[in-house]
C-alpha cells in the first residue's frame, strides 16, 4: 500500500515539475492586453469628443496595430520573454504619450504682431 502511495506521489511531483516551465513561459501578459484596450478606448474617446481628428486617430490606431504585430511576432516562438515584455511596454509608453499629445494638441492661432 505504501509503495502505491509513494509511486503516485513521485509521479505527481514529476508531472508538476515537467509542466512548470510551460506556465513560466506564458505568451499572455494581462498587463499588455489591458493596456492595449485602454489605449484603444482613449483614441475612441478622443474621436467622439472632437479632440482627435480622424486622420490623427488613424495614425494612432496604426501605431497600436504595429505594437500588436510586434507582440504577435514575439509570441510566435511560444513564449514572451522578460526582455520582450519590456520592449512592448516601452512601445506602449511612447504610444500613450503620443495619444496624450494629440488629444491635448491645442490649435495655435497666429494673431500677428503689430497689425
Amino acid at each position: 500500500m505504501t509503495e502505491i502511495i509513494t509511486t503516485i506521489l513521485t509521479g505527481g511531483i514529476a508531472f508538476m515539475l515537467a509542466i512548470a516551465p510551460v506556465f513560466a513561459a506564458s505568451t499572455d501578459d494581462p498587463g499588455i492586453q489591458n493596456r492595449e484596450a485602454i489605449q484603444e478606448r482613449r483614441i475612441d474617446q478622443g474621436v467622439k469628443s472632437g479632440q482627435l481628428p480622424p486622420k490623427e486617430a488613424g495614425n494612432l490606431e496604426a501605431r497600436e496595430a504595429k505594437i500588436k504585430q510586434d507582440e504577435e511576432r514575439m509570441k510566435s516562438d511560444g513564449q514572451l520573454t522578460k526582455k520582450e515584455r519590456v520592449k512592448l511596454k516601452r512601445e506602449q509608453n511612447k504610444a500613450s504619450k503620443k495619444i496624450y499629445e494629440k488629444k491635448h494638441n491645442e490649435k495655435k492661432v497666429d494673431v500677428g504682431e503689430g497689425k
